[in-house]
């Protein structure tokens, strides 16, 4: 019996050496892949990036050579640190840690030691690099600016994380990708696709000559080039225009939800974000959380619209039929409900305004009133704020509006839900600051751009997009899809008629900013703003917000312009929107007096006064 056990251990033993040899032989190729990668270096070629126009096709963004080291640290071999640091600028601290990094990623892989050496550097490294085995410089194109404006639009390509490298088999370590702007949205279309050349290695690991002639080699395929709906001449005056200023310009086109124009302010110049110093600059612009000039105000500040959102209350109320244009509502300075503290308005005591006036004059107790009305008209208050909030909505407010845009915020439309969670019993009164734009309603600037070219529109819109045209590709659907609100088309003439007398009649708060022979309509506003200082809620000074949209009944553009701390719509929003309109419209500028105004104006020392602790104060000079 043990003779026989004995004899079937030996058959088994040999049967798993057999079965074993038999599958490396034949079904695992994995020493064949390790002989051959002893045999051969696989070396990426980036293509290049596409590049990007204005609307106008001025370029904006193309490229440059850029040269990174590469390490594979598996082949690396003993050297002299001190002098690769020396040709570097770099510390020998900073370069074992960089070596350290390559490792962990990979020994076999190559890895970034430095990234976008400059042309001089480079020069000086080629000469030396045959003294540092493991290491050689691999070519590829960075971002080239033509232009210093923009840089919310655009973005800047930033190193991918290891994350990424490990979630996209597309991307290895040292690989640049989109990381805002522009460069985010259409990061698959602009960056192309990677080439690769198979190099043949000798036994002393040199490289003498492609690998079995090329036939495995790959050619890259260079992104495709985007032409964007930016009017780059356009965006520079809106830029020039917010200079010591903060807060935002949106210009779109009506007929299409092109977007022309997308100022956020304070900015940077592009160009920053480029080479060897992009990382010390970008954490210089990072840790600035006092003018936060990487959050683009312009899409992701959310903010109290102010009297503009009287224009949504004015065309809600004519839609549910509690206004219509002959509805009169007489004015004690403000609105007056209650033991609440009035709202005021600049209306003469006892003024009996109609629909027309109390747009033109901004009354705020006519607008109180339409929007009680508009609530009370249902069994119930909650009945009545959903009612009203899904007009609203469908201006596009409230909502990320399915942009191409990297960035943003959905602001805030309450409805009866919200207030569900606040009140146990809802009443219209409790909710009146919503008719002036106050209350629990929070938009960005693009949502009221947007809103205002619904109303330019007479009652539809196009999702406001950035991008125009894309070299290869067709234009999403959705960008050419019609948006229709739920307000009927003939609701919108006495709004757009007392959005116009805003500037042409004497007493309208847009009638000092006027435009000879240009149609504009328009609305100011003033929202007030709270902050709590050392612990205590403290009123600071206003925004200034302005939206308009020309030519009246033939519109090409319409705007909305924010400026934080700007105190009267009047006094900075609505100056800047007449002159972004003339300047797009004509190209030229006729109220010089004004833009002189507004170029040298400057906000700078209400903004440091708030840091050093300075209290509101409503007479302040600007």
């Amino acid at each position: 019996m043990r003779k026989a056990l004995l004899y079937m251990l030996v058959i088994i033993t040999g049967l798993l050496f057999v079965g074993r040899l038999f599958y490396l032989q034949i079904f695992d190729d994995s020493f064949k892949h390790q002989s051959e990668n002893n045999a051969y270096k696989r070396v990426r070629i980036y293509p290049e990036r596409g590049h990007i126009y204005d609307r106008n096709n001025k370029l904006l963004v193309a490229n440059q050579p850029s040269y990174d080291l590469m390490v594979i640290p598996r082949n690396v071999k003993p050297f002299d640190s001190l002098v690769l640091c020396d040709l570097l600028a770099i510390s020998k601290d900073d370069l074992v840690k960089r070596l350290a990094k390559a490792r962990h990623y990979s020994p076999r892989l190559p890895s970034p030691v430095v990234a976008q050496l400059s042309k001089i550097e480079y020069a000086s490294l080629q000469e030396k690099i045959r003294k540092f085995k493991g290491f050689y410089i691999q070519k590829r194109s960075s971002r080239y600016y033509q232009t210093d404006i923009g840089a919310n639009v655009l973005g800047y390509i930033a190193e991918v994380t290891p994350q990424q490298v490990k979630d996209n088999p597309y991307y290895q370590s040292g690989d640049l990708y989109g990381k805002s702007g522009v460069e985010k949205s259409y990061e698959k279309q602009l960056r192309g696709v990677k080439g690769v050349k198979y190099l043949q290695k000798d036994k002393f690991n040199r490289d003498i000559g492609s690998y079995k002639n090329g036939v495995l080699d790959t050619l890259p395929v260079n992104g495709h080039d985007i032409t964007i709906t930016i009017d780059a001449e356009l965006q520079k005056y809106g830029e020039q225009l917010m200079v010591n200023k903060r807060g935002g310009i949106i210009a779109i086109e009506p007929t299409t939800g092109e977007i022309l124009s997308l100022v956020s302010a304070p900015s940077y110049n592009p160009a920053l974000l480029v080479g060897r110093q992009r990382s010390k600059n970008f954490t210089k612009l990072y840790l600035d959380s006092v003018a936060k000039p990487l959050f683009d105000r312009s899409l992701q500040g959310q903010y109290a619209p102010g009297s503009p959102f009287k224009l949504m209350n004015a065309l809600i109320g004519l839609e549910e039929g509690v206004i219509d244009e002959n509805t009169r509502v007489t004015c004690r300075h403000g609105l007056h409900y209650g033991a609440r503290k009035p709202f005021g308005c600049h209306c003469p005591f006892g003024a009996s305004n109609d629909l027309n006036k109390a747009i033109f004059a901004s009354c705020n107790a006519y607008f109180g009133k339409t929007y009680l009305n508009i609530l009370n008209k249902y069994p119930n208050a909650s009945i009545g704020v959903q009612k009203w909030s899904e007009h609203v909505k469908s201006f596009g407010l409230g909502n990320y509006l399915n942009n191409d845009l990297s960035v943003g915020n959905k602001g805030r439309i309450p409805d009866s839900s919200f207030y569900k969670r606040v009140y146990r019993k809802l009443y219209s009164t409790f909710i009146i600051s919503n008719s002036i734009g106050q209350g629990e309603v929070e938009t960005t600037p693009i949502q009221l751009a947007n809103m205002t070219a619904a109303i330019a529109n007479r009652g539809y819109y196009y999702t406001p997009h950035i991008v125009k045209d894309i070299k290869g590709e067709s234009l999403d659907e959705k960008y050419t899809t019609k948006h229709v609100t739920t307000i009927s088309p003939q609701n919108f003439d006495p709004v757009i008629q007392g959005m116009y007398d805003v500037y042409e009649k004497n007493g309208g708060t847009g009638y000092y900013s006027r435009i000879k022979g240009i149609e504009i309509c328009g609305k100011t506003g003033t929202s007030e703003v709270y902050s709590k200082i050392n612990g205590v809620r403290t009123q600071l000074d206003d925004h200034s917000i302005f939206v308009a949209f020309a030519p009246k009944d033939d519109p090409k553009i319409a705007i909305a312009v924010f400026v934080e701390h700007g105190f009267w719509g009047s006094r900075w929003a609505a100056p800047m929107a007449s002159l972004m309109i003339e300047k797009y419209l004509r190209g030229t500028i006729s109220r010089k007096d004004l833009e002189i105004k507004m170029l040298n104006g400057s906000l700078q020392d209400v903004y440091d006064s708030y840091i050093s602790g300075e209290p509101f104060n409503i007479n302040r000079k600007r």
